[in-house]
């Protein structure tokens, strides 16, 4: 990829390799557009936080940055009016609208596209986002946005790493001094020097002051067409900005006498009106900068007095600099999804290395040494944590999934002519990496199905008493080894009539008799749909059968509850992981099964009378007034048997899906973890089977599916 995107680059050949830091760019710049979109959607136009606005502004800076000195100008111009319009937010001089709101989310998703092309190689057709660049000057310059296209506007700031004129500046070249420090590492000061010499579009830099001044800071003299901002941005990956001062150089300005490098005394140039673009830009030299002490009476003074404003307020460069280099790299490491796979199945040997070694310790007890005994206990103590910590690592945060949804709902509701509240619950609730990724999609279809079909219009809901804003709620928990995430609305419910006279249409079997249960499930028949047309939001009948088919994939269950006029709810519990779970072995002939131990209720000896034959082949037995169905996993499974005077008498009562069975076994063997491996990757589908694992003794149990069990007692 890199050497593919060297021409997108906008380096020479024989400048500064940078390929080797776009990946990190990439990922540094999804991140800040994932965070301001999050921060754009939380403002509260009204009332807008500082703080907020302070956010905003450094992430669309951040990319600014980095975009800048890697030379994809098209990202750099969109970011630097984005940056324009923030900045003048955050100091007051404009207030914040929808429309301005809107207009950066808009740019936000421009910026997305446009690092996809970037990333791609420079592959596909370019956005043209001249209307949106003009759409954010306007509003920038505090007018209306232009109704009609606007021209290709000439880019204010020319981010780019060729000589250009900054327009209204003054000559296109000029001499500048850059002080920087006190620095922690006087290397920082000499990587400047370095990066700007390979870089050489950018001008010249050579080093004043003979190498170190006493107050610990260091200058260089600049010949550069480049403006301020683009300087400061490229130097701002080796040193804080808040460590930087550009000014025009003038006569003796931060010098002794004698100083290698100094000026002639000449006149000093007028400081540059468009300094930075906009009064008191980032970066701009603060009153406490040691030059401007060194020297008051100097004729560059004035620049930093006019800088004065900017210094009781140096929170906003501190926390940007953080951004850009040290925030995350401290406490966060990126590792590929292919190495924790790697990991995970390690452990899992590791596990059934351990269960093995367990097993053989309980056969021959009595010659083992205690201490190898108590080596072995520690062990499986030892074992236990590592996965525990293995398996947390691939656990993310439901917020990772809901963090999508305010966006998407925000743009649905406005399309719909819909007013639309979102509440989050359980954002830190975890979940395996693998399944948020495969349940990002149902839970999306999910929360457009409540906004489209759910919620009313809001003259309809004000009608029937009910505020003009519908609420969805997504809820995330933990219960038992499940993870339940619940999205419901305070809409119109699902109707019961609607559903049966539907269903009667479709030719699908729908008696009066069916329970409510059973009539909600009736939507998650393949091209049901109650819509009365076809939007391109949704109508097409495909949707509700494709989430119930990927969820069930996961051996995870879907349930609806609704109540009519009131709203309605839709519970998708899953297993918290696809790789390891906590089983109960059963022993059936010389058999060993796995029940998943999640829906395992309770289990009891059978009486020969407790089982009553209903129709000729179903068998029911009655639990505590309640009668459930018997399945024979001896019959199943066509399990040998070599005693036949041993029967089954140990039944355990299972739960999927809303239905529970009974199963008859011959014994329980005890509750262990075991290490979940793919039967159908190994071999083939099996029915009624969900997974295998090895036991202790190195055979081979299957994992029972229960769900499908709980299916087959149905029919």
């Amino acid at each position: 990829m890199a050497d593919t995107m060297h021409h997108e680059s906008g380096q020479s050949g024989a400048g500064i390799d940078l390929s080797q830091f776009y990946q990190v760019f990439f990922e540094e710049a999804g991140e800040n557009l994932e965070l301001m979109e999050q921060k754009l959607l939380e403002l509260d136009v009204t009332a807008a936080d500082d703080e907020e606005l302070n956010a905003i502004f450094r992430c669309a800076h951040s990319v600014k940055g980095g975009a800048a000195t890697f030379g994809f100008n098209d990202v750099a111009e969109l970011t630097h009016q984005m940056e324009t319009l923030l900045d003048k937010l955050r100091r007051h001089e404009l207030t914040p609208t929808t429309a301005m709101v809107d207009v950066l989310l808009q740019a936000g998703d421009a910026l997305k596209s446009l690092l996809a092309r970037h990333q791609a190689g420079g592959a596909g057709e370019a956005l043209d986002t001249r209307d949106l660049v003009a759409h954010i000057r306007a509003l920038a310059d505090g007018g209306a946005p232009p109704a009609a296209v606007a021209p290709a506007p000439t880019p204010v700031a020319p981010v780019t790493a060729v000589p250009a004129p900054v327009a209204a500046a003054g000559p296109s070249v000029r001499t500048l001094e850059l002080t920087v420090g006190p620095l922690d590492d006087p290397a920082q000061a000499d990587n400047l020097a370095e990066l700007f010499k390979e870089i050489t579009d950018l001008g010249s830099i050579e080093p004043l002051d003979a190498g170190r001044d006493a107050d610990g800071m260091r200058r260089f003299k600049i010949t550069t067409a480049s403006s301020d901002d683009d300087l400061l941005d490229l130097f701002t990956f080796h040193v804080a900005r808040e460590r930087m001062q550009l000014q025009p150089l003038g006569p003796g300005y931060g010098f002794h006498d004698g100083n290698p490098g100094a000026p002639a005394e000449t006149a000093a140039p007028a400081v540059d009106p468009g300094y930075g673009f906009f009064d008191d830009a980032p970066g701009s030299p603060g009153a406490s900068a040691p030059a401007a002490a060194a020297e008051p009476t100097s004729p560059a003074a004035p620049v930093a007095a006019a800088a004065a404003p900017v210094a009781p307020k140096p929170a906003a460069p501190k926390a940007e600099s953080k951004n850009a280099g040290q925030g995350l790299d401290s406490s966060t490491l990126r590792v590929s999804v292919e190495k924790v796979d790697q990991l995970i199945n390690l452990v899992g040997e590791l596990v059934i290395t351990q269960a093995m070694l367990a097993q053989n310790s309980r056969d021959s007890d009595q010659q083992l040494s205690q201490q190898l005994l108590s080596g072995l206990t520690d062990l499986e103590r030892n074992t236990r944590d590592l996965q525990e910590a293995v398996m947390s690592i691939r656990m993310i945060p439901m917020s990772m999934v809901f963090n999508r949804f305010p966006r998407m709902l925000r743009d649905l509701a406005s399309k719909l002519g819909k007013k639309v509240e979102l509440v989050t619950q359980g954002e830190a609730t975890e979940l395996d990496k693998g399944l948020v990724e495969k349940i990002t999609d149902p839970l999306t279809h999910l929360v457009r199905n409540s906004c489209d079909h759910g919620i009313e219009l809001p003259a309809e809901r004000l009608a029937k008493g009910k505020p003009e804003h519908g609420t969805i709620t997504l809820v995330a928990s933990h219960q038992g080894g499940s993870i339940v995430i619940e999205v419901r609305d305070d809409g119109k419910g699902l109707s019961r009539a609607k559903l049966l006279a539907k269903a009667r249409e479709r030719g699908i079997d729908a008696p009066d008799s069916l329970t409510d249960g059973e009539v909600y499930n009736l939507i998650f028949a393949p091209g049901f749909s109650t819509a009365e047309v076809v939007t391109d939001v949704s109508g097409r009948g495909v949707g509700m059968d494709v989430v119930k088919k990927n969820i069930t994939a996961l051996g995870g269950s879907v349930e609806i509850d609704s109540a009519e006029g009131y709203g309605m709810s839709v519970r998708v519990r899953l297993p918290l992981t696809l790789a390891i779970m906590d089983g109960m072995s059963i022993g059936v002939g010389e058999e060993v099964y796995i029940l998943p131990l999640s829906s395992v209720v309770e289990s009891f000896q059978v009486e020969k009378t407790m089982i009553k034959t209903i129709g000729g082949t179903g068998r029911v037995v009655e639990v505590r007034d309640e009668f459930m169905p018997v399945i024979d996993l001896e019959r199943v499974f066509d399990v040998p048997r070599f005693e036949f005077d041993n029967v089954s008498n140990i039944m355990v009562v299972v739960e999927a899906e809303g239905g529970r069975v009974a199963l008859l076994v011959d014994e329980l063997l005890g509750q262990q973890q075991v290490v979940v491996k793919n039967l159908e990757a190994n071999y083939r589908k099996v029915n009624d089977v969900s997974g295998a694992t090895i036991m202790g003794d190195g055979r081979v149990a299957l994992i029972l599916d229960v769900g499908a069990l709980v299916r087959r007692s149905r029919h």
